[in-house]
């Protein structure tokens, strides 16, 4: 086994970071369908319709982001270090689209 400084292997960090994201990936997107679901299951309202629309755009926002770092993690280099910027927006993308969920749920 090829091992890095203090025993760990290079390799398996970026992996599961990798994993990590496409995971989330996963959950915003079920929570932007449920939202759109939630939204119409009533008939349309423009409210309803609205808030479908920038739950979309979010998670739209959330896969660019998200994206962008697997493409780094499968880059075959070293990874660099997620930027402040980049996790600051991932983490607003999220609880906005979580909101917005709720926000059609209530």
């Amino acid at each position: 086994m090829d091992e890095g400084p203090g025993g760990r292997d290079p390799g398996l960090q970026p992996e599961r970071t990798r994993l990590a994201w496409r995971r989330t990936t996963l959950t915003a997107t079920v929570v932007a369908v449920l939202a759109v679901k939630t939204a119409l299951h009533d008939g349309l309202t423009t409210a309803g319709v609205a808030v479908s629309a920038l739950c979309c755009t979010l998670w739209l926002g959330f896969l660019r982001v998200t994206q962008h770092r697997v493409h780094a993690l499968t880059s075959g280099t070293r990874p660099a270090a997620l930027a402040p910027r980049h996790a600051t927006t991932a983490a607003l993308y999220a609880v906005a689209l979580a909101v917005c969920a709720a926000a059609l749920v209530v």
